[in-house]
């Protein structure tokens, strides 16, 4: 059965609009994942927004519970039923429907579409909520429907927004097989399982926990997919449904190791489970990093990785398992079976970064663990296991958690601040400036006319100080807001315009930058004149229309890095200004130069073409079907502006752009670097600035033309190579043949060398003398760049190598030892080679 397309067809035809799982990464500052399926509706709910028309919808939303308050991860593998990643099917009603429609329809599409045995339906209802328990006494007898507490019947998405009683539907899975002293109603055991929460969203709690009555009524009902499977299968755990026994089998394939369904599978679960909320993840754009949800990511792989290191793996093994997940959820979510190429790119590169290190990081742990006499592990070791080998603190827990021991973790964070602090301490950069935006909200969105303009007459709509507050008149440095604007404000990776507000035909302001605030568009300007209602004209610096080749220029790149590596790549970030553009995409490796040079002739080739620009404005689904590339997670507007050059580049974008490829004149790459695991950067020209940096090399030619006389450049420097060569090999001949004229000095039986040999492979030297003199004792000494080297050899038993290096080192500087018979050092003080060598003779002779 397939109970999602059921759930969404049974309330599609109930009146509901069916709506896609919107992106893990919410468009919310409080919230750090999509944790549940009502918090795309959120601004609804709360009276942000007007409710859609219809009224009513339905959902299958992806959710993670893995970071925040919502934290679900150290229980995934070792129960029946938490997971980082799940679907929470949904049904959500706007001011439309509320208690008695909402029960109505969960009670048929449990019990008329799903089959489930109305007997052993339980109800639990908030025990102020009569309301709601009177319309369920029409469905189950009144001695099955139990009042409960805030708890476990009053439902809140986080610490403060949309809340409310809410009514639970459990499943009686029989006290035959459940029987244990937590099997009752409410429970933390298996036999009463809570299949469906109907949440009566009444109030808002604001940042005092104080409750308002919403706007609007609503209804917000969640059913984990996972675990309604369970229940319809039969089973008694989610990892025994049709959801997760593939993944378990192709695990079991990979390690070759038996999955169990007791505590002995536990790691056969959690690779499981990781494996959808790792590939969904990166899928949406998130990649790995050292905080934020990158971090999250980051640690659930990790943590997988561990368990599959348990299970004996010792090399990357997660990233095999994606196209079983990806075939298996294809038809509701095409883009994971699109993207699983660069997901497995992705995957296999951290996986690999964490193999490197875990087998030091584990035999640490087992040390400082045996050494561990109470119940409490060092905290200084638990955060070198995560600064130094990649350990995250809840894998170290999560360990510790297994033997019933936790960590010093006052310790660990007193560690973890002050590297924090440290680091805070060598950025130079001047940090977030807290602004006031209340002033500006009760303005309308001031219009951009800057796509054809580059001046315009228009009036001063409102004038602020550096912090945004509204003042009368601004004298100095502050932001204006325009009733017009042909001032871009930065967007899409393309920085903000500059020029003049001119007033009278005179300067009025200097425009420095252009930001937008609250949807819009504000200039920042420094010595301006200007009041409210002034008539001005906004004059836009024309040397900033080069960002337009740029950004154009990024557009084309974009297109070509796909022709040139695959349809994986995704952009990942970008900045465009007037003399340079950067653009961050997803791939694993370095860029080779041949894939440099051809990405550089395909951007080039198209310039050359002269190819016509256009600008449509249509729906975010005719952008698709014409092409338009979309970055997974952005938040587009009802209507897009879609950029197209020819069938080359189609891609959504509000930014500046020429109006014909031939515009942008050439380009160039001038560097290709890596930013973070999975993710590289090219950094390139186009315009004038590519104009000038062709120029800069071939004056850079022209002028070691005449210094060296060398009409072919190539030619001269190929001869210049083979002299050196041939300037080497004399040399090293000369070399050798000095080494041949040492003579050792005779003493007490011994052949003894004290020699100082700069810039010589004093090793080499070493051998040479052992192999040609008997009862040799020889102390080599030499400076090379800067540094000082030190090689000792003895084939006498009453004359240690190993104890002359470590007696003589430090005379300049260093350190060293060796065997009895070959020892070498280095040290840092070449003045006193010399004067060290002068000791070593009074010792030896």
């Amino acid at each position: 059965m397939d109970i999602r397309k059921k759930f969404l067809d049974f309330f599609e035809s109930k009146g509901h609009k069916v709506y896609p799982s919107a992106p893990l990464v919410p468009d919310d500052p409080t919230l750090l994942f999509t944790n549940a399926g009502m918090v795309p509706f959120k601004p609804i709910f709360t009276g942000e927004k007007e409710p859609p028309n219809p009224p009513r919808a339905t959902s299958s939303q992806l959710c993670m519970r893995a970071g925040g308050k919502h934290n679900d991860l150290e229980n995934v593998g070792y129960t029946n039923r938490h997971h980082t990643l799940f679907e929470m099917l949904g049904n959500f009603s706007f001011v439309d429907y509320f208690k008695e429609e909402a029960i109505a329809y969960a009670w048929e599409f449990v019990t008329d579409v799903l089959k489930l045995d109305k007997d052993r339906l339980w109800i639990t209802i908030h025990e102020s909520d009569d309301e709601a328990g009177k319309i369920w006494e029409k469905y189950v007898p009144k001695e099955r429907i139990v009042k409960m507490g805030d708890k476990d019947n009053f439902w809140q998405m986080g610490d403060t927004g949309p809340c409310g009683p809410c009514s639970e539907i459990h499943y009686d899975q029989g006290a035959d097989k459940f029987n244990g002293p937590e099997d009752y109603l409410g429970g933390e055991g298996d036999r009463f399982l809570e299949i469906w929460n109907l949440v009566f969203m009444q109030y808002n709690r604001d940042e005092n926990g104080k409750l308002t009555p919403l706007p609007r009524p609503s209804i917000d009902t969640g059913m984990g997919l996972e675990r309604i499977t369970a229940v319809v299968e039969g089973v008694e755990s989610n990892y025994d449904t049709s959801i997760f026994r593939p993944l378990l089998e192709k695990i079991v394939e990979i390690t070759g190791k038996e999955y169990f369904k007791d505590k002995r599978g536990a790691s056969h679960r959690v690779i499981a489970d990781h494996i959808r909320a790792v590939s969904f993840l990166l899928a949406q754009g998130v990649r790995f990093d050292r905080e934020g949800r990158g971090y999250v990511l980051r640690r659930i792989l990790r943590r997988g990785v561990r368990h599959g290191y348990l299970l004996g793996m010792k090399e990357p093994f997660m990233y095999k398992i994606v196209d079983t997940l990806a075939n298996q959820m294809k038809d509701q979510y095409p883009y994971l079976e699109e993207k699983k190429e660069a997901v497995k790119e992705a995957m296999k590169l951290e996986e690999e970064r964490f193999f490197e290190t875990i087998d030091k990081g584990m035999q640490l742990f087992k040390e400082e663990l045996a050494k561990t006499t109470g119940d409490t592990f060092s905290g200084e070791v638990a955060f070198k296991l995560y600064d130094t080998y990649g350990f995250p603190l809840d894998l170290t827990q999560d360990m510790l958690r297994e033997v019933n021991k936790k960590v010093d973790i006052e310790t660990f964070d007193k560690l973890m601040k002050e590297q924090k602090e440290r680091a805070r301490a060598n950025w130079k950069g001047s940090g977030d400036k807290k602004v006031n935006l209340k002033d500006i909200e009760k303005y309308p969105e001031n219009r951009f006319v800057g796509y054809e303009k580059t001046k315009h007459k228009t009036k001063v709509v409102a004038v602020f100080d550096e912090e945004l507050n509204e003042v009368e008149e601004l004298n100095g440095s502050g932001w204006v807001m325009l009733e017009e604007t042909p001032f871009y404000a930065e967007s899409g990776g393309q920085v903000g315009d500059k020029g003049k507000i001119l007033k009278n035909e005179e300067v009025a302001a200097e425009v420095v930058d252009t930001q937008k605030f609250d949807g819009k568009n504000l200039s920042k300007v420094q010595n301006a004149k200007l009041k409210k209602g002034d008539e001005v004209e906004a004059v836009v610096d024309e040397s900033r229309r080069e960002i337009a080749k740029h950004h154009s220029a990024t557009h084309l790149l974009h297109a070509a890095l796909r022709e040139v590596l695959g349809d994986s790549v995704t952009q990942a970030g970008s900045l465009v200004e007037a003399n340079r553009l950067r653009f961050d995409f997803t791939y694993p490796k370095a860029l080779s130069e041949e894939q440099i040079e051809r990405i550089e002739n395909i951007v080039n080739d198209v310039i050359a073409r002269g190819i016509q620009g256009e600008v449509k404005e249509t729906t975010i689904d005719e952008a698709k079907k014409m092409g338009a590339m979309a970055l997974f997670g952005e938040k587009y507007g009802d209507i897009v502006r879609v950029i197209g050059f020819g069938d080359f580049s189609v891609e959504l974008c509000g930014g500046t752009h020429v109006k014909n490829t031939a515009e942008i004149g050439s380009f160039y790459i001038t560097k290709e670097s890596g930013v973070s695991a999975g993710v590289r950067r090219i950094e390139a020209v186009a315009g004038k600035a590519a104009v000038e940096y062709a120029k800069k090399y071939i004056n850079e030619v022209k002028s070691l033309q005449k210094e060296y006389k060398a009409k072919d450049l190539k030619t001269f420097i190929e001869k210049q190579k083979e002299e050196i060569k041939n300037l080497k090999d004399e040399l090293k001949a000369l070399k050798q043949a000095a080494v041949k004229e040492i003579k050792p000095v005779q003493k007490d039986g011994k052949n003894i060398v004290i020699e100082r040999i700069d810039n010589a492979n004093l090793r080499e030297i070493a051998t040479d003398l052992k192999g040609r003199f008997d009862n040799l004792v020889a102390f080599l000494a030499g400076e090379n760049k800067g540094k000082v080297t030190l090689v000792a050899v003895s084939t006498v038993p009453d004359v240690k190598a190993g104890d002359l290096i470590k007696e003589f080192a430090p005379m300049v500087g260093g350190k060293g030892g060796g065997k009895p018979d070959f020892a070498q050092g280095g040290g840092k003080d070449a003045s006193k080679i010399d004067e060290m060598l002068e000791k070593v003779k009074e010792k030896l002779l």
